[in-house]
């Protein structure tokens, strides 16, 4: 396989433009596309790519297919005053993830704790832009989501849940601060990052995946054919499940098996999301919270370090200095992936995507 594509720069106003682009002459409406465009280009500044602006062609192909509606709103329903139910409609997972943490945010405010379920979603990216949006109203959170099968349970082989991010998060302490921000798969790795191994030609670690014969494999290709592997062993299989209880079961969205994968053109996804905004001020101020949440940072990233480290980082950071570099020097996109992306704007007759 080859690696010696070469790389170009894409400066994120240009990729935000150019993504908002696609969407609205696909049928998104422009208060929709830019809530879309925002939290894929926000991926792409983070350093994950894998859940970033190379996603567009498979949305797009989910909109072509039917199987995904561009104009659908999601709808409200209050259950109590500090727990909602969003029915995404089989909208964009953004918009029904955007619309649920907005509430959520709304309802922590006022009562100290917002809790929303949503139905009838579709893949929302990475869950990080999710808890960013709590962080920046000052809010702590819960982000689950469930998504299609690619993890086998502990002692199976077959593909039986998904590899189902978890993430939540915390504001920091000051000014410069870093906030506490967690987003990680159950599985060894995220199937995002064998989808762009396989994009770029690149091997996958053999520690990633099983193939289709269940033998351990370096080729991405064979790797989607097999099972991803949870990540300590029966503790990442266990996991999963709870991301299938919080966010399929408990949403009345799929679960067990049966959400659609994103690059599954057959069915709809109907993806279930679970999202708690925490008021950080319930029990002492906001300004303690901080001050206390800036001594966990300091200890933190202040413990003795193991032979051959340089460094330690807070949950969170390494993607946050990924942004401030890619905010100055642009976002790296491949000669391949900036090929694919100018398909679809060819085929709906928009501006290419700039870069140098």
């Amino acid at each position: 396989m080859s690696t010696s594509q070469q790389v170009h720069q894409v400066q994120p106003n240009d990729l935000q433009r150019f993504v908002e682009s696609i969407l609205t002459a696909n049928g998104v409406s422009s208060e929709h596309a830019e809530i879309i465009a925002s939290g894929l280009v926000q991926a792409d500044l983070r350093g994950v790519d894998t859940h970033g602006a190379n996603r567009i062609p498979s949305y797009m192909e989910r909109i072509r297919r039917k199987i995904l509606d561009p104009t659908a709103v999601p709808e409200v329903t209050e259950a109590t005053p500090v727990v909602a139910s969003v029915d995404g409609k089989n909208a964009f997972g953004f918009v029904a993830a955007d619309v649920a943490i907005t509430r959520a945010i709304s309802m922590a405010r006022q009562f100290g704790i917002g809790m929303v379920s949503v139905k009838h979603s579709n893949h929302y990216g990475m869950a990080a832009w999710v808890v960013q949006r709590a962080v920046d109203a000052d809010m702590m959170s819960l982000v689950f989501t469930n998504s299609s099968p690619a993890l086998p349970v502990w002692g199976g082989r077959s593909k039986s849940m998904g590899v189902s991010p978890l993430a939540c998060g915390a504001p920091g302490g000051g000014p410069a601060g870093r906030p506490f921000i967690l987003d990680m798969a159950p599985s060894v790795a995220a199937r995002g990052k064998v989808y762009k191994a396989l994009r770029r030609g690149e091997k996958i670690p053999t520690d990633w995946a099983l193939d289709g014969d269940g033998a351990p494999t370096d080729d991405p290709a064979r790797a989607l054919e097999g099972v991803m592997l949870p990540m300590g062993g029966p503790k990442g299989s266990g996991l999963a499940i709870m991301m299938d209880v919080f966010s399929g079961v408990l949403s009345g969205s799929a679960f067990a098996g049966d959400v659609g994968g994103p690059y599954d053109f057959t069915k709809t996804a109907d993806v279930g999301h679970f999202i708690v905004a925490i008021k950080p001020d319930l029990f002492m101020s906001l300004d303690e919270f901080k001050e206390r949440m800036q001594c966990l940072y300091d200890r933190v990233v202040g413990s003795e370090k193991m032979a051959g480290v340089d460094r330690i980082y807070f949950p969170g950071e390494i993607e946050l200095l990924n942004k401030e570099k890619r905010e100055r020097e642009g976002i790296p996109f491949t000669e391949a992936e900036i090929a694919n992306l100018n398909k679809e704007a060819e085929m709906v007759g928009v501006e290419k995507l700039r870069y140098a």
